[in-house]
């Protein structure tokens, strides 16, 4: 990754790439170090997306459940087009459905659930067979083309959660999660990996996902009725260890989407005050160590998120 560079809340670059990095850029890179982590970040006003905190933001990164975001802006623009109705039921068997460690895919009995509740599942409880019947009923075309209308053109989903787990186990030469946690050490492996490399799995730049949170909280990604549902759908979101842990009060909204993968911790949402201001923040990590669980890593999402929100309620910057 490159040399980041701060821009303020004016939209200006505050020097230019490789030179002095803004105070706020500079405390931000602090804190991805301390965590051991390699950051990307990209927060901006929704009201006024001149008003901007970026390190890397236009850097590719792997966004591993983060590509249900673009998933549950396409199924909401079938809704609303009137080609797909929300209420269709779906059947998921236990020998044909994703499997994963929340959700329906942890499930031992045929489960029968509407698509707009498997979109809520998706979202809420990162359910991946919930995505994964919500990505053959829309399709990998269909969403990329939503994208493009978006003009979010670097931001892409080739394919579901199956295909993606499939790719770490076959790349891995592993039969399961389990070996694959077991092997991450191995010289070599993690670049063999092609769900860890932004040019071969679902990918997007920071600076693109923050703008499609902003479209969904503008009510722009789709009309302003299905926009609501997915606000509401964001803030159900049960993971309090990221985004949400760097804004803990009360009064302050915190509505967003998770993503993880061996050595990617990520998580992009939107912050809400009751002032009125509306920050879209997304961060995306890769972490020096292959540990399964690194809580320094999940609390500097919070932390960096947290210094560029502040930055962009100073007034006048």
């Amino acid at each position: 990754m490159s040399e980041p560079e701060a821009r303020g809340a004016g939209g200006r670059a505050e020097g230019p790439r490789g030179a002095r990095t803004s105070r706020v850029a500079a405390r931000i890179e602090r804190a991805f170090r301390d965590a051991g982590v390699v950051g990307c970040l990209a927060a901006i006003d929704v009201d006024d997306e001149t008003r901007r905190v970026e390190v890397r933001a236009d850097e590719p990164v792997v966004i591993a459940s983060v590509l249900k975001v673009p998933l549950l802006v396409a199924f909401y623009r079938q809704v609303a087009a009137g080609r797909i109705d929300p209420a269709e039921q779906v059947v998921l068997r236990p020998d044909e459905r994703t499997a994963g460690p929340t959700g329906i895919g942890m499930l031992r009995d045929e489960v029968r659930m509407s698509l707009r509740d498997l979109a809520a599942m998706m979202i809420t409880i990162s359910d991946n067979a919930a995505a994964d019947a919500l990505f053959a009923r829309i399709g990998a075309d269909t969403v990329n083309a939503v994208l493009d209308e978006l003009g979010l053109h670097r931001t892409r989903v080739p394919g579901g959660c199956r295909e993606l787990f499939d790719t770490l186990l076959v790349d891995a030469g592993v039969g399961g999660m389990d070996e694959l946690w077991a092997v991450l050490d191995e010289p070599g492996l993690l670049g063999r990996l092609r769900a860890l490399d932004p040019a071969r799995t679902a990918c997007g730049t920071p600076a693109e996902i923050a703008r499609l949170f902003a479209a969904i909280w503008r009510d722009e990604a789709a009309p302003p009725a299905e926009c609501a549902q997915m606000r509401r759908i964001f803030g159900l979101q049960v993971w309090p260890h990221r985004l949400a842990s760097g804004f803990p009060f009360d009064d302050v909204r915190v509505g967003g989407k998770t993503g993880t993968l061996p050595t990617i911790r990520n998580e992009a949402g939107v912050v809400e005050y009751p002032d009125g201001g509306r920050y879209a923040v997304a961060v995306f990590t890769r972490s020096l160590s292959t540990a399964a669980v690194l809580p320094q890593a999940d609390a500097v999402i919070g932390t960096t998120a947290r210094l560029a929100v502040e930055h962009l309620r100073i007034p006048g910057r």
